[in-house]
């Protein structure tokens, strides 16, 4: 028996998560929203229209799950079959007042550590506790050993002299954990936009902050690049890593541009599960960038992030290619026009999905150089 299942989350201001539990009805344990399968309706969004009808939330649901766990589903005759459930991540956008299965079951915000414990299936833990890792305590005696290993490394004499006068270090990590707060508010403002409304304008002009914000933060590495005399990192990985976060802002102004010059009212599926795509590629580089700070201790958690982004944009171009011919066959039997307009806006799509995985291909790079 094949199930699907949301994962809803949100993230607050500093960067802390909270995930969203609710009661069964008949064990009261504490378990996600889910429920069959519907034919006709794709994975996520069965487990997007789960989520308003059991806790009476709504948010953007990524088309890529995180993987599956099993359970035993119990039936009224007292029969149990497994039942594998597929979870989909829900950034979650609002809480309604009234849906189907209210009072019926409890709802309650765990922080992710507290929720992964607070479930019964093994596997569904795991999911959960994958979901955001906090970085690593080195622990007193290896930050000890680190310390002593850079003294050990510094240089001898004159220039050991010199080199304790210079500017150290800047405040690069900070930039970097700053400027992947953009891309996750400019993607959440983007995949708003893509569901339409009466709110569009607002959104556009959210995703114009952002990428305003993100190129003053950008000035200040390559300012910092140039006056700082040691670099945690080579300073080609740093302009680097910084140029191609940058690259996934800009792309997203670019889609809200076109939206607003051509006026477009209403998107098709696919343009607004790249759209989710872009929401989950945000939130992972957000998750990566704190744990630079220590690259030996966080090789196998960088590893799993940028493996999953460069899943994500797989998906990504499937959808691309998909809502393009989808898009071609529509404007064969109406105006020509409309394929022209679209075609910009997926590519624009496309290009920021393509970013993240220059996003995560620089981050590779640098736990093979320095982890």
């Amino acid at each position: 028996m094949r199930q699907i299942a949301a994962l809803p989350y949100t993230t607050h201001a500093d960067g802390s998560m909270q995930i969203l539990l609710i009661t069964s009805r008949d064990t009261r344990r504490w378990v996600i929203p889910k429920g069959n399968r519907i034919k006709g309706l794709a994975g996520h969004r069965a487990a997007e229209l789960e989520a308003f009808e059991e806790a009476g939330i709504h948010g953007i649901a990524c088309p890529a799950s995180l993987g599956s766990y099993s359970y035993d589903k119990r039936k009224r005759s007292g029969a149990a079959r497994e039942a594998t459930v597929d979870v989909f991540p829900l950034a979650v956008t609002g809480q309604l007042s009234q849906w189907p299965e209210q009072g019926q079951r409890e709802l309650r915000w765990f922080p992710v550590a507290e929720a992964a414990r607070a479930v019964d299936e093994p596997d569904l833990q795991a999911i959960i506790a994958a979901f955001r890792k906090p970085p690593r305590d080195p622990g007193r005696f290896v930050r000890m050993l680190l310390w002593f290993k850079d003294k050990q490394s510094e240089r001898t004499g004159m220039l050991a002299w010199f080199h304790a006068l210079m500017p150290k270090q800047g405040r690069f990590f900070e930039q970097f954990e700053n400027h992947a707060a953009t891309l996750v508010a400019g993607a959440d403002a983007l995949a708003r936009l893509l569901k339409g409304g009466p709110d569009m304008m607002v959104h556009i002009k959210e995703i114009s902050d952002r990428e305003h914000e993100a190129d003053d933060i950008i000035r200040d590495v390559l300012q910092d690049v140039r006056r700082i005399f040691v670099t945690p990192f080579d300073r080609s990985a740093i302009t680097g890593l910084i140029g191609v976060m940058d690259d996934a802002i800009d792309q997203m102004n670019q889609t809200a541009k076109a939206i607003a010059l051509y006026e477009v009212k209403s998107f098709p599926p696919q343009m607004q599960d790249m759209s989710a795509l872009i929401v989950e590629c945000a939130r992972l580089a957000a998750e990566a960038m704190p744990l630079l700070r220590s690259l030996n201790l966080n090789a196998t958690r960088l590893h799993d992030l940028t493996e999953r982004l460069v899943t994500l944009e797989g998906h990504a171009d499937i959808l691309h290619e998909a809502g393009l011919k989808t898009l071609y066959a529509a404007a064969r039997e109406g105006n020509p026009m409309d394929f022209v307009v679209g075609r910009e806006i997926y590519s624009h799509l496309e290009k920021v999905t393509d970013r993240f995985e220059d996003v995560a291909n620089q981050i590779s790079g640098l736990v093979i150089d320095h982890a």
